[in-house]
């Protein structure tokens, strides 16, 4: 699989030829999503603290990005294919805005349109169209960097014990081992700087032995 850029704000990137004979062919979103990882795969690839995690549940659940690229800042990618209405993204717009530093709108030509009615404006968005052979990224707007977003919801991507070890760690967590987690993500919040929180993070993600397999490091071979 190859990604090719073909003119300013244009990126093809190749994908397993789809035989529309088949009983049960690929689903666009499906071809979507795995030109997409490729598309980050290469993107991302030389940088081993970088990871690519699918489906990252966000507010304990309440909204899940497709994917997310996170390093030193958190990028979130979703995905609306052709098939897919809209219904969902005012409250994902209002979810991911609370805890991503960047969101890319990846999506059918035709919700363009709606789309630019519900996200903010420091959102990107890429048109996507699925031939046979390739999938097309077209930059329809350029992402900014998220203006206002919630320390609280960042904490809330550790789990519980891992909010309690930090806050020990740089000694801020006496009293709070009873107490609920809810306790646990504002304290968390008020002793840290963003970095600070984005940093630890990402240090959870990469050492959660555990880890959904879609949430694994990011390799070119992935």
């Amino acid at each position: 699989m190859a990604v090719v850029a073909h003119r300013r704000g244009t990126i093809r990137v190749e994908i397993c030829v789809v035989d529309r004979r088949m009983k049960n062919p690929p689903t666009e979103e499906h071809c979507l999503r795995q030109a997409l990882k490729r598309r980050l795969q290469i993107e991302h690839g030389g940088t081993p603290d970088t990871l690519v995690i699918e489906e990252l549940g966000l507010r304990h659940g309440l909204a899940r990005i497709d994917l997310a690229v996170v390093n030193g800042s958190l990028h979130g990618f979703e995905i609306k294919s052709g098939c897919d209405r809209l219904t969902r993204l005012p409250t994902q717009a209002r979810v991911f805005s609370e805890v991503l530093d960047r969101v890319t709108l990846v999506l059918a030509e035709r919700h363009v349109g709606g789309a630019l009615q519900v996200v903010p404006e420091w959102w990107g968005l890429l048109t996507a169209t699925c031939g046979d052979r390739e999938v097309v990224f077209s930059e329809v707007r350029k992402g900014g960097t998220n203006p206002a977003p919630d320390q609280v919801a960042l904490a809330k991507l550790l789990w519980r014990d891992e909010a309690l070890v930090f806050l020990n760690t740089i000694g801020q967590g006496a009293g709070y081992a009873t107490k609920p987690r809810a306790a646990v993500y504002a304290r968390l919040a008020t002793v840290t700087t963003r970095p600070e929180l984005k940093a630890r993070v990402r240090h959870c993600f990469l050492n959660r032995s555990d880890w959904r397999s879609g949430a694994r490091q990011m390799s070119c071979g992935d």
